[in-house]
């Protein structure tokens, strides 16, 4: 009969495969309440009070508290400390860590955890080490390259970090033993280690079984809709050009 797939079994979302939001220190956005702030007083300063590490992520976060008392969490930025000021609004100086609307940056403007709408809280660029880069300002809105290259545009009004964010180093670091490994994905609830489809015997996997390794099965571009379910083929192979 075989069994299930490893991804089959995830697609089901049990507890075995579900990231572990319980461990998360907070939601990291920008809150509902900071928007009618920054409108009523155009620039809202405050301070770094306490950088933090969370479970499952690699960059630190931010404690930012406000003048009026008030405080929240954002993804840390490189180079910002302890006790740095911050100035969030809609012009702000350019410094690394402050949050403005990405209208109001000039080009070239090194930006994280940007808004996709205006008020969603941040979408884009979150990851450690990650940044993009204002490519220009038109009258519709701003285009910005991502990390993986793609051009996108977004709403002026967007909030951004201005920066990239911490922790761009972590790749450095030598997993000196498997443990250590199994840690890092048991913390984002990725199953570790992963065993190639064609390595495991028949009842476990379409491409297991035989008396010596071969070619997985790949969907064909001409099988009906249904039978193509996903990322089935290449967009593209061999090497990239520049």
């Amino acid at each position: 009969m075989g069994k299930k797939l490893r991804q089959q079994r995830a697609g089901r979302g049990t507890s075995t495969f579900i990231s572990p939001s319980w461990r998360r220190v907070a939601k990291i956005k920008y809150p509902s309440w900071l928007y009618p702030l920054v409108n009523e007083r155009g620039l809202v300063k405050g301070v770094i009070e306490d950088i933090i590490p969370e479970s499952g992520r690699d960059a630190p976060l931010c404690l930012i508290k406000l003048d009026n008392g008030k405080s929240f969490y954002n993804i840390g930025a490189e180079n910002v400390f302890k006790g740095s000021e911050i100035q969030i609004g809609k012009q702000v100086e350019l410094k690394i860590g402050n949050i403005c609307e990405i209208g109001n940056l000039p080009e070239g403007t090194v930006v994280f955890n940007i808004e996709r709408r205006p008020g969603d809280g941040g979408k884009l660029v979150r990851a450690a080490g990650t940044y993009s880069t204002i490519v220009s300002q038109t009258q519709k809105g701003t285009i910005i390259s991502l990390p993986s290259g793609k051009m996108i545009e977004v709403d002026k009004k967007c909030f951004a970090t201005i920066g990239l964010v911490a922790a761009s180093g972590k790749s450095d670091k030598v997993l000196l033993k498997a443990g250590k490994s199994y840690h890092k994905y048991k913390a984002k609830a990725r199953k570790w280690p992963t065993v190639r489809g064609k390595a495991m015997y028949a009842a476990s996997h379409p491409h297991g079984g035989g008396s010596h390794p071969k070619g997985g099965r790949v969907v064909k571009r001409t099988a009906p809709p249904g039978q193509k379910v996903g990322f089935y083929a290449s967009k593209r192979t061999g090497r990239r050009k520049g």
